[in-house]
């Protein structure tokens, strides 16, 4: 090894030194999905990136979406897909391969990943130990002929109404690493398929972790002149969407950040899950990879 590669790798590690002393024993939730998920080298690097938090003594809790390879098993078998407001309407059946693909094929590749690189992974859905408790989403859609509202069935799509933080507290404080498909249960029985993103800021909030990462196909908040926004405060992301700065699907993404950081979680990132080892980048460096969210 040549010395200034030598001394390049020395001083990478110097500098994650303080950030893993400061993290040690604390939970840090990362909502998995976009590029990072699909990309082959990512999904690789990701797995690491987890793998080596919990071998240096943080506690890493998986949450992870799944809404293209849904939308590929649907096509696949001719299923005709609905989306209002983003949210992709979710009868019987549809919800029946939602749990197969997210529950079953994406969850398991991502457990597996992970154990291959040395962790020990366990999948989950909201359905194990009925620790994600859903209630059924309605919208309501104004109707431009008769000017009133008319309510919206979309189905099997939820929101998070509690959750029964045991089950994954038993595995965050052991060799164990969570990694959680957004399906919750309802008071009816049912299956509710629920938002990665919200579900994993509830269940940030419930375990009183100490950061929420969110993983997303940008790099991070940009202002209108597309420069990286961070240090952003709660007040702050309020006039960045009041002035439109803020817009389209970053609004519910940063809404979900904004409502962590209220209930205690002490900070919310937002990075570029298309940057190699964007985890770690973001946790362990001075400058890191993408939008930093704290209360004030």
């Amino acid at each position: 090894m040549k010395k200034n590669a030598a001394h390049q790798i020395a001083h990478i590690l110097t500098e994650a030194l303080p950030y893993i002393q400061k993290f040690q024993n604390r939970t840090i939730v990362i909502k998995y999905g976009g590029n990072a998920m699909v990309d082959e080298s990512l999904k690789q690097g990701f797995a690491r990136d987890i793998v080596l938090m919990k071998l240096v003594g943080l506690n890493p809790v998986v949450v992870h979406g799944g809404g293209p390879q849904i939308g590929n098993v649907l096509d696949k078998i001719g299923k005709s897909t609905e989306f209002v407001d983003g949210m992709r309407v979710t009868d019987s059946e549809t919800m029946d391969v939602v749990e197969m693909v997210l529950g079953g094929l994406v969850n398991k590749q991502i457990v597996n990943l992970i154990n291959q690189q040395g962790g020990k992974a366990i999948g989950l859905t909201g359905k194990d130990g009925n620790f994600i408790h859903a209630r059924k989403i309605q919208r309501k859609s104004l109707s431009p002929e008769f000017k009133s509202s008319e309510i919206i069935d979309l189905g099997h799509v939820g929101e998070v109404s509690r959750i029964d933080p045991s089950v994954v507290d038993m595995l965050v404080h052991s060799d164990f690493i969570p990694v959680i498909a957004p399906i919750g249960v309802g008071e009816d029985g049912f299956s509710y398929n629920i938002n990665a993103d919200l579900v994993a800021g509830k269940v940030a909030e419930t375990l009183g972790a100490e950061k929420l990462i969110l993983l997303t196909n940008t790099a991070g908040i940009l202002n209108k002149q597309n420069q990286l926004l961070t240090g952003l405060s709660i007040p702050d992301i309020d006039k960045l969407i009041e002035d439109g700065t803020i817009k389209g699907g970053m609004i519910p993404k940063t809404l979900c950040a904004t409502d962590a950081l209220k209930v205690g979680v002490n900070t919310v990132h937002i990075i570029d899950g298309r940057v190699e080892h964007a985890v770690l980048l973001e946790l362990f460096t001075d400058e890191g990879v993408g939008t930093l969210l704290k209360r004030c």
